[in-house]
């Protein structure tokens, strides 16, 4: 198995992320594109020592980008939707 810090490269902090930990408990994480969900389940567990339900995968393809008349492409991700026990928190601010 990887290294957890590998698979979770980081969360996303957004309107839609935090409206769906308020109303159905579920935390949004950007992971590795090669990433299975039991890999995302198993670092999830272990980083943050909660207990995780389900987990939900999408993949995204990167952009085209343009600089001058050079086109590019930025790299593809993954997002993962996880789903955690009632009463299990990540609280990524630090707060109270």
């Amino acid at each position: 198995m990887k290294d957890p810090r590998e698979i979770i490269q980081a969360p996303l902090i957004t309107e839609k992320g935090s409206l769906l930990s308020e109303t159905a408990h579920q935390v949004l994480f950007r992971v590795r594109p090669d990433a299975n969900k039991v890999e995302v389940k198993k670092a999830i567990e272990t980083l943050f020592k909660v207990k995780v339900i389900k987990v939900r995968m999408s993949r995204y393809l990167g952009k085209v980008r343009r600089v001058g008349r050079n086109t590019g492409r930025l790299p593809q991700w993954k997002k993962a939707y996880v789903t955690l026990k009632e009463g299990d928190k990540i609280d990524f601010f630090g707060g109270a």
